[in-house]
């Protein structure tokens, strides 16, 4: 299962994080976000791929800024086209697209069919005016409407307390979760004791 940890800032709580069994650390490139990374990373980590998190941003900042990280993959949480995927992964990016869920549930399948072949990951997180970070769940079990072909990362809410539930979660394209406002201290700070204990009752 891919870990991923998103939300990152603090040049000492990536270092402590960095030393956990995670795989992906993610930074918040947006400035509407209250972990925004503004000008970018002070230490880059290596034993982790770095993802980075954008919303509707212009593709030449976001290569700048891609570039100064030395980003792995792209995230996308706003209203991105299905050719502004296929842009990025044609330069070599992993694309993770994110897909908002509405408190009824609702899954966009005819949305998501546009985006089917030309990303990496579908990322189902929450849906709210905040793009991410929310600390709000959906019903995962809504997911069974997802008959596509792309894998997709669980987010929106994820807390401690969800190891058992995420355990006996079950669909043929589930293929991680992202974690991020549960496990902070306050905003882009997170607490590393927390999610070691977290990871070790997962792994």
């Amino acid at each position: 299962m891919i870990i991923k940890v998103c939300g990152m800032r603090d040049v000492s709580n990536i270092r402590e994080l960095e030393l956990l069994d995670i795989d992906w650390m993610g930074f918040i490139f947006y400035p509407g976000s209250s972990r925004y990374v503004e000008k970018g990373l002070d230490y880059i980590p290596s034993k982790v791929k770095r993802i980075g998190v954008f919303v509707d941003q212009d593709l030449q900042i976001l290569r700048e800024r891609a570039a100064q990280n030395q980003l792995d993959a792209i995230q996308l949480h706003g209203n991105e086209s299905p050719g502004y995927c296929i842009n990025l992964r044609e330069e070599g990016y992993k694309v993770i697209k994110s897909f908002g869920i509405d408190e009824d549930g609702f899954v966009p399948i005819t949305q998501l069919d546009a985006y089917e072949g030309k990303c990496d990951y579908f990322l189902f997180d929450r849906k709210t005016r905040l793009h991410g970070g929310s600390g709000m769940k959906f019903d995962w079990n809504r997911l069974a409407d997802y008959q596509g072909d792309t894998p997709f990362l669980l987010s929106g809410g994820i807390s401690p307390e969800d190891v058992v539930e995420i355990k006996s979660f079950i669909h043929p394209r589930f293929v991680g979760i992202d974690i991020n406002s549960r496990f902070e201290i306050e905003p882009a700070l997170k607490d590393i004791e927390m999610i070691k204990e977290f990871v070790k009752q997962l792994r």
